[in-house]
């Protein structure tokens, strides 16, 4: 076989994997993985050499490419066969791996590796399907395989991922010619083929058979797999919901967030609602979940805060903060277990990363997720909505039985599980942060909220105008980077409205920027009552309103923060023709004082940044501004840049990244004990100094 064909194996198995990965139903997020066997052309030798394509790892199915491939030596991986020392020291087979790669670069070998290699099928494919791994995790899982599948699919029992369960399964279909695949106990499905398209449509067939059969014991029950509905337990109205979760959601992020700040997400599905309403939603939940895939992200159980809908919020919180003390007690209690485990076996396992939840589950409201950032806290309730998923078709067909605690924490606390998060690189500055940028569509708050996202946050672009606001989100990333809302910041509904959206997409406000504004240049007698309310209605008045919304937030989480005013060189400076914009700039630069000293007892800091002369892509400028400055100055338009840079101490005009870096600057740790701050980015105006 040529290179050519070789590139066509290859082709045809991201192919498939794209098509695997992009569907719920078959797989989750970065879970499973598939793998081709082929053969190239040795470059050293120029002899024909075996070779094997699998999934790397960390990889994700559904976006994989070929770069996300580990590419391995047959002969050697096989090889290894004579050298395995047992499951005991089955951790050493990884590393074993790398021994065993083709050619320059390649993703690492992941803990599967072992199950696509040694299995004698040229195409593999192991995947996590909610109605494979239902069967996988029920009591009767093995009898249950043979219903269903007769020969054709064989039981696998549970057995931790790696070098070992290759073995199994090589075996399993050495001693079976006549399987498709197997159902690995607590874990997924693994299924084989002569041809690419083999493997995936046996993939799909063993998960449709799965489904159906799931679908037609459903049919024949009288009462739900989650027990009846809980009076008074039922989802709240649509509008009351999620009114209630904005409400909740600042408290239960700080909870979660005691050992190292979270981001959040939210989640009101009809599957996570219905599960919260039944009466076996408790016992179930303190099962945990099953799937390795599952409770790597969720950990092995969520937190129930186990309260009626009629409750208010104080209630609930009362109970959430009961019910968060006694998770940290339980999770540390399960941590000593296997620890005192692991070292009886002659291991030192991992330090406890932390014992606040993943996973939040509320009555009447749904789910809150929390992880290192947006994608992270997205993806873990997603799995969690598959193990809902697994343990409604596992309650449907038998009775759900997750693998054995001891078994989770092999898993969760497996050295190699913490050398992949060893391998993760350092966080940006501002990772697990999330701001929110007034006037962020244009000009300044654009070049802020650009900043801000670079640095890591997750950054809420909160505009007048909607659809610039998404656009300019838009351009930051994806919605786990940035969303855009309308905000008309002189009205305090919604201003409120605003904060809530930020809270439920990204579950809290950490930096909040007072950026939206306008400016009329008119002289004392050229300007209305109209013109002074407007001014101090969207710069005054929308500060105050932006900062007192933002800060119920940042005190409910009790996680500090930071507020920052864009000000103006001209709240300290008394220049021509600028009443109404000048005063109220004084008002903002006043309130960044005030505000500093009445929330610093919660570790919210609030500071300003002075920007003058900011001509290049600023919205207040276009909108007719610089004509009238131009104007008082006897200059150009197109010349009051470089005017206004001449009239400095550096000589250097100033742009909307110059104010984006103070403000990013103000919002680090290197800021960590200064409030109160008014910060110039004027290059130098001698009559602005502060004093």
């Amino acid at each position: 076989m040529n290179d050519v064909v070789q590139n066509g194996a290859v082709r045809e198995l991201v192919g498939r994997s794209n098509r695997l990965g992009s569907d719920p139903r078959v797989t989750n997020y970065a879970g499973g993985n598939t793998s081709a066997k082929g053969t190239a052309t040795d470059p050293v030798t120029g002899e024909a050499v075996e070779l094997l394509w699998v999934k790397g790892s960390g990889g994700d199915l559904g976006t994989l490419t070929e770069q996300g491939l580990a590419v391995l030596r047959l002969d050697r991986m096989r090889a290894l066969v004579d050298v395995y020392p047992g499951e005991e020291r089955e951790d050493e087979m990884v590393a074993a791996f790398d021994y065993c790669l083709h050619g320059k670069g390649g993703a690492a070998p992941s803990i599967d590796t072992a199950m696509h290699g040694l299995v004698d099928a040229p195409h593999v494919d192991h995947l996590h399907p909610d109605a494979g791994i239902a069967i996988a995790a029920a009591a009767d899982g093995e009898k249950l395989t043979a219903e269903i599948f007769g020969g054709e699919v064989v039981w696998v029992p549970w057995r931790r991922p790696g070098f070992q369960l290759g073995l199994d399964i090589a075996a399993i279909k050495a001693a079976n010619p006549q399987a498709v695949g197997c159902i690995l106990g607590g874990h997924g499905i693994t299924a084989w083929g002569d041809t690419s398209g083999e493997a995936e449509e046996r993939s799909l067939d063993i998960i449709r058979r799965a489904e159906e059969f799931i679908a037609a014991r459903a049919a024949t029950r009288d009462v739900h797999p989650f027990g009846a509905p809980r009076p008074g337990y039922e989802p709240l109205p649509d509008d009351e919901r999620r009114a209630r979760a904005a409400a909740l959601a600042p408290v239960i992020r700080g909870l979660a967030s005691i050992d190292a700040p979270q981001v959040g997400h939210f989640t009101d599905s009809a599957a996570v609602l219905e599960f919260v309403a039944r009466e076996r939603l408790v016992p179930l939940a303190e099962l945990g979940t099953s799937c390795p895939d599952h409770f790597l992200r969720t950990k092995v159980k969520p937190l129930v805060v186990d309260v009626p809908t009629s409750a208010t919020v104080e209630e609930t919180v009362a109970a959430l903060r009961a019910a968060h003390t006694a998770y940290r007690a339980d999770y540390a209690a399960y941590y000593e277990r296997g620890a005192g485990a692991a070292r009886a076996r002659g291991e030192e396992p991992p330090a406890m990363r932390g014992a606040d939840p993943a996973i939040v589950l509320v009555p009447g409201v749904g789910m809150f997720s929390y992880g290192r950032n947006k994608q992270t806290a997205r993806v873990a309730g997603e799995f969690y909505v598959n193990a809902i998923n697994v343990m409604r078709g596992a309650e449907t067909i038998s009775t759900y039985a997750p693998i054995a605690e001891h078994e989770k924490f092999r898993i969760e606390y497996w050295a190699l599980e913490e050398a992949k998060l060893q391998r993760m690189p350092a966080p940006k500055p501002l990772a697990t942060r999330i701001a929110l940028v007034t006037g962020a569509a244009s000009g300044i708050g654009k070049a802020i909220a650009t900043r801000l996202a670079a640095e890591g946050a997750c950054v809420v672009v909160a505009d007048l105008d909607a659809e610039k606001a998404s656009a300019a989100a838009a351009e930051l990333g994806s919605a786990d980077v940035a969303i855009g809302v309308a905000v008309d910041v002189s009205s305090e509904a919604a201003v409120q409205a605003g904060v809530r959206e930020a809270v439920l997409a990204f579950g809290g406000v950490d930096l909040v920027v007072n950026n939206a504004g306008l400016s009329l240049s008119r002289s004392l007698f050229d300007t209305t009552e109209a013109d002074w309310d407007l001014q101090h209605n969207v710069m005054a008045k929308g500060s105050f309103l932006v900062s007192r919304e933002a800060a119920r937030v940042l005190v409910d989480q009790g996680m500090g923060g930071d507020i920052v005013y864009i000000s103006s060189k001209n709240s300290v400076f008394a220049g021509p023709n600028n009443i109404a914009y000048s005063a109220t700039k004084a008002d903002q630069a006043h309130q960044v004082r005030l505000l500093a000293a009445e929330l610093g007892e919660h570790g919210i800091r609030v500071n300003g940044v002075n920007p003058d002369g900011v001509v290049r892509g600023s919205g207040i400028f276009a909108s007719g501004w610089g004509a009238n400055r131009a104007a008082v100055y006897g200059v150009p338009e197109e010349k009051l840049g470089e005017f206004y840079a001449q009239r400095t101490l550096l000589k250097r005009e100033v742009l909307p990244d110059n104010v984006a870096a103070a403000v990013f600057a103000l919002c680090t740790s290197d800021f960590s004990h200064t409030t109160g701050l008014h910060v110039p980015v004027d290059a130098g105006v001698a009559a602005a100094f502060l004093r």
